[in-house]
């Protein structure tokens, strides 16, 4: 059974491409237009550039000039870039009792505002003991109650469900990890630019 190559993610280059003519894009970006592969080479060369196929299923296929060593080296920076700016969101748990009490509530509450503050995705468990899960609506109401109290910094991603003896609710933020971080970082530096003031003017 003939085996293929392996599937190279990188494109074709110069000499690797083989079809008879190829829609040509100067370096700048402008179209040069259908031009026949040697023709296409001899100008790659004469710009001391690559030619490099960009669309290899088009018809013809459309090949760019450009220095090919500084496209990937930009390439691999950007990539870079994006996986450091791509903060992980992470999934706190907080854990309620259908009958909690108002002060407990507020604590609770406290800690969810906090996780969405920063970013972070919330899962709410209510915790049901004896016959207490007779009253799965004791669990919902509280829910939707928490749900609707931290609206303003973050929506319901998965809606109340039964989970055994649980109820699990998750709230997710509406603040993107990254956004939040950075906020966080200027109202710091906002906060230290202040106590300076102050020191100053003491």
């Amino acid at each position: 059974m003939p085996q293929g190559g392996p599937i190279s993610a990188e494109p074709r280059i110069n000499d690797r491409i083989r079809v008879p003519e190829v829609r040509l894009v100067g370096p700048n970006g402008e179209q040069v237009g259908i031009v026949p592969i040697a023709k296409a080479l001899e100008l790659a060369r004469e710009s001391d550039l690559d030619l490099v196929e960009v669309a290899p299923t088009a018809r013809p296929p459309v090949a760019k000039l450009m220095d090919y060593g500084k496209f990937k080296y930009e390439s691999a920076m950007k990539a870079r870039e994006a996986r450091k700016n791509q903060a992980h969101t992470v999934i706190k748990e907080i854990k309620l009792r259908p009958k909690i009490d108002p002060h407990d509530y507020e604590t609770k509450k406290g800690h969810v505002v906090r996780f969405l503050k920063q970013g972070d995705k919330v899962k709410v468990t209510i915790m049901f003991r004896g016959r207490e899960q007779s009253r799965p609506e004791l669990g919902f109401r509280l829910l939707q109650r928490l749900a609707d109290d931290v609206e303003e910094l973050g929506f319901v991603e998965s809606r109340p469900k039964q989970d055994g003896r649980n109820m699990i609710m998750v709230i997710g933020p509406h603040k993107k990890k990254a956004e939040a971080k950075a906020e966080a970082k200027a109202e710091r530096a906002a906060g230290r630019a202040q106590r300076s003031e102050t020191e100053a003017g003491s």
